[in-house]
């Protein structure tokens, strides 16, 4: 491809003899350094090995790891006033394009007395991804489609990609981050997540992406060469049997100093040319701000429904943000309680109790979830949820009848210790919207409608029930109610006619 001003890298003798001290201790001193030079970056000199002083050359175990110039080792200095870690580096092997420098060491400027390295060139960027980057790219709407545009983008410019992979960490209650995965010829993106637990699984610690994200710099590995191979990931034994000859993992850094990763695959034969990594590297930076952009917009909605729920967390997404904003809607209330928690909470030790209440949160939750109700809160040990009525209150009403009987069938089947619910169930109308300080708010449904179905939980323990509901569900809902009668509830001031279904009734 020709982007005009490709990426390089050059190798050439520096003709002047150069020393290299610390505090006057000579580290190496050469007539024929080699000067590297790489686009957008400081040219260092490399020593041959032969004009450095080894004794004072002790290995480090740190490696890095770059898709242009192959695996860099690390040299603690041994010196008079003691070791300085990491203060020099070399290619062993390096990659062909730069296979001079094979052997040969540098140090980082900040341990000489003079610096050598020679200052990067004002490098413009400019070419067709950057282009796009620019005029195009913010149009996309999210993660997925960028991956695949930006795929199709550098297939369309001549780059042989036959496979884009780009993972990002993510704040999400069950996983750790999200991958999307565009190939070649195929519509849409694969997108998938990495539960938290998978951190600690070999595919992730055997994993490119590991090196990667803990900050080592890029991978590099031909995949259709013959011989030993420096890395034996997993993933490239499955990519070389389906066809792949050229693999690089690159950060994707984030301005929180979070290190993601992108991920190319060739199945071209002459894989990946400089040129074209170059190409990416320039514009990764860029790349990074969108992803970052839309992964925020992302974790914002996923936040916002964890904490909030769907519909309350929609509505503050959608702007409902004001002290006071609300409307009022009509709505089966749902309020449940996990019975003797008082007792529970005294007998277990403190994470066996948070353990057990999780365990009845989520017990409770997922027939609301799962019908479409609204989880609004949990307070203390007891559940409120709710199911808008959207034109037909009986939609509503069984939905909650239905989930208020999951729930107590669900608690009746757990191990030792045996849980006990109570659960009430009212139909009526509510404020839904925002109450609070004015820089602390909440998202909920406040009025005597909720009040009465948090008074109906209370009553099962008065009455020994599971489960009990208002008069105005029973009227949505005559069939299987069971009468039991009218009861004086706390703060309600009328009394209140209380059933139960014929299957939960005592």
């Amino acid at each position: 491809m020709n982007t005009g001003d490709p990426y390089s890298l050059t190798v050439e003798a520096w003709r002047q003899p150069t020393r290299a001290a610390h505090d006057g201790v000579v580290l190496a001193e050469s007539a024929a350094p080699l000067l590297m030079r790489e686009t957008g970056l400081d040219a260092y000199l490399y020593f041959p090995r032969g004009d450095v002083t080894e004794t004072l050359l002790q290995p480090s175990t740190l490696r890095t790891f770059c898709p242009f110039k192959g695996t860099a080792s690390y040299w603690h200095l041994d010196l008079p006033g003691g070791q300085l870690e990491n203060a020099a580096f070399s290619y062993e092997n390096p990659f062909d394009e730069v296979s001079e420098i094979a052997g040969h060491v540098a140090f980082f400027d900040n341990v000489l007395d003079q610096p050598l390295t020679q200052a990067a060139e004002d490098v413009g960027l400019s070419g067709p991804l950057v282009d796009w980057l620019l005029q195009e790219a913010w149009m996309c709407e999210t993660p997925a489609d960028l991956t695949e545009q930006f795929g199709q983008r550098m297939v369309k410019m001549g780059v042989p990609l036959w496979r884009l992979g780009v993972g990002i960490w993510t704040l999400h209650p069950q996983l750790a981050g999200r991958r999307y995965n565009w190939i070649r010829g195929r519509e849409g993106v694969e997108e998938g997540g990495t539960p938290h637990g998978m951190l600690a699984e070999p595919a992730y610690l055997n994993s490119p992406v590991r090196h990667v994200s803990e900050g080592l710099g890029g991978v590099r590995q031909r995949l259709n060469q013959p011989g030993e191979t420096e890395f034996q990931f997993p993933i490239m034994d499955e990519l070389r049997a389906q066809g792949g000859t050229d693999y690089v993992a690159m950060p994707l850094p984030f301005s929180n100093g979070q290190t993601n990763t992108m991920s190319l695959t060739s199945d071209d034969p002459a894989g990946f040319s400089t040129a074209d990594l170059g190409e990416i590297f320039n514009c990764v930076f860029a790349l990074s701000r969108f992803y970052e952009t839309l992964t925020e917009r992302q974790n914002t909605r996923t936040l916002l429904t964890t904490y909030l729920g769907q519909r309350s967390g929609t509505r503050v997404l959608n702007g409902q943000t004001q002290r006071g904003h609300g409307e009022e809607i009509r709505a089966a209330i749902v309020f449940c309680d996990l019975r003797n928690s008082t007792q529970l909470a005294a007998a277990m030790p403190r994470g066996t109790y948070l353990d057990l209440l999780n365990d009845f949160f989520e017990a409770a939750s997922e027939p609301i979830l799962s019908r479409w109700g609204e989880v609004l809160k949990f307070i203390g040990d007891g559940i409120l949820a709710i199911f808008p009525v959207d034109g037909d209150p009986a939609a509503a009403c069984s939905q909650a009848r239905d989930a208020a009987e999951e729930i107590v069938s669900r608690l009746a089947v757990t191990e030792a210790p045996p849980l006990r619910c109570a659960i009430g169930v009212h139909l009526g109308e509510v404020t839904f919207g925002n109450v609070g300080a004015p820089e602390r708010l909440d998202f909920t449904v406040i009025g005597s409608a909720a009040n009465l179905a948090a008074r109906l939980s209370e009553q099962c323990k008065v009455l020994d029930q599971s489960l009990l509901f208002s008069g105005a569900v029973q009227e949505i809902l005559p069939e299987a109610m069971v009468p039991l009668g009218r009861h004086d509830l706390h703060n309600v001031p009328q009394t209140t006619e209380i059933y139960t279904t014929e299957i939960h009734a005592v």
